[in-house]
């Protein structure tokens, strides 16, 4: 690794943490080999999860996003972080570069705390022209990190598609997300934090301090301003008081939570794929999850926002339906995409994958299914699809930040776990 970095990793066991003992005895029940895992379809309760990780934290969180919002979500999501270092907690975030405008000020606050470290995939050396960067390093900043992951303690992470800001947490007035995540326990969190560490000592991550600036002599102080402004604001009042009512809360409380226990696999993209542009396959996610989610029998789902097979990925999906194979595909209508030229590229394959008998659905705006528990929180339906799950014959389910076009597959690197679980691939 370069040399103006420390190499890292996460912390070896975890079990005589806060977290580790309450684990501890669903462990030692649960069948040899498996993993743990609940999913978290409310964004409510996707919100609630990373909160009560950070605050039960006592020696590590390790968080790996594409994007952090400035906004409700994820102010309250720093200032929990914040929190946990201030407790002792060892933080490392790390965060693709793309998406960090205007952020720069909080990660140098958040960076000069001793306890958090923070470090920017793949840079930007142009801070405020960003385009100017674009235009004269097009081939590196175009690859980016798409992980998402926020493992505490080394016992327990979620991953999912994810991000953080309120579109991903029903945290705002604006139009929010369809998403999906698990929180997992047992031995796929060791593969997530092994995942993490790879990321945290590549080549593309980066001390944020040497791109975002000095904190100022008042930069601890801002932050924590910036934090009471948030959680005083009226709306983040309601906000915090819906999620302490979440479903996920109470069945917390009530130690009831439940969870489907299942072999699963970590897969992820080598971070090498960031700089090495020589299209090498065995760098790339898509074909480990093709190798360990198996071929389709009886029935392929997809459900990916982003979906443009290409002239390979249309031949291949219909060739699964003429084999008797039952195909079906939920993405976004025009109407719920936020990226028009991505359904555009869908658009043209829709005739050929419809005459080879596969069937597809486009979610609309007005038809997003509501949040769970909407009449406890008032919550509306969501804008546009933006979970990433795959699963197989009922019996095996991707989760994770892969979409089923190029980017996913080329550019930019993702996170996922495979989960042999009927339960959880038929729900």
């Amino acid at each position: 690794m370069p040399a103006d970095r420390v190499a890292s990793t996460a912390i070896a066991d975890g079990r005589d943490t806060q977290l580790g003992r309450l684990v501890a005895p669903l462990l030692a029940a649960a069948p040899e080999g498996t993993s743990g895992f609940h999913a978290l379809a409310d964004p409510r309760d996707a919100f609630a999860a990373r909160m009560a990780l950070a605050a039960a934290a006592e020696r590590s969180i390790d968080a790996q996003y594409y994007i952090w919002h400035g906004d409700r979500a994820g102010t309250l999501l720093f200032e929990a972080l914040w929190r946990a270092a201030e407790r002792g907690v060892r933080v490392r975030l790390l965060l693709d570069d793309a998406n960090t405008r205007g952020l720069d000020r909080v990660l140098a606050a958040l960076e000069a705390h001793p306890n958090v470290e923070v470090r920017l995939y793949n840079p930007f050396v142009q801070r405020s022209a960003r385009v100017l960067g674009f235009a004269t390093d097009f081939g590196r900043l175009n690859r980016r990190m798409h992980n998402k992951s926020f493992t505490a303690d080394n016992v327990a992470t979620i991953v999912g598609g994810r991000n953080i800001g309120d579109e991903y947490f029903a945290a705002g007035d604006g139009a929010d997300f369809a998403d999906l995540d698990v929180i997992g326990i047992g031995p796929a969190v060791g593969e997530t934090s092994t995942q993490f560490d790879r990321y945290w000592n590549s080549a593309s991550a980066y001390p944020a301090a040497a791109f975002v600036g000095p904190p100022g002599a008042d930069g601890a102080r801002e932050l924590e301003a910036r934090f009471a402004a948030t959680r005083s604001d009226p709306a983040s009042i309601d906000y915090v008081d819906a999620v302490r009512r979440s479903a996920l809360v109470e069945e917390l409380q009530a130690r009831r939570l439940a969870i489907d226990w299942a072999v699963a696999h970590v897969v992820q993209d080598d971070p090498a794929k960031t700089l090495d542009a020589s299209d090498r396959s065995d760098v790339l996610l898509f074909p480990e999850l093709i190798r360990t989610i198996g071929r389709p029998e009886r029935s392929l789902d997809i459900v990916s926002p982003y979906f443009v097979p290409g002239d390979e990925g249309t031949a291949a999906l219909a060739e699964l339906a003429r084999r008797g194979v039952r195909v079906r595909i939920l993405t976004n209508s025009l109407a719920a995409s936020d990226v028009s030229a991505v359904h555009a590229g869908y658009m043209k394959r829709r005739r050929d994958l419809l005459l080879a008998g596969i069937q597809l659905y486009e979610l609309t705006p007005l038809a997003a299914a509501p949040h769970a528990g909407e009449s406890r929180t008032g919550s509306g339906g969501a804008s546009g699809l933006h979970a990433k799950t795959y699963a197989v014959d009922g019996a095996r389910i991707f989760v994770g930040s892969f979409n089923f076009d190029p980017r996913s597959a080329r550019l930019n690197t993702e996170l996922g776990v495979v989960i042999e679980s009927a339960a959880l691939a038929g729900r």
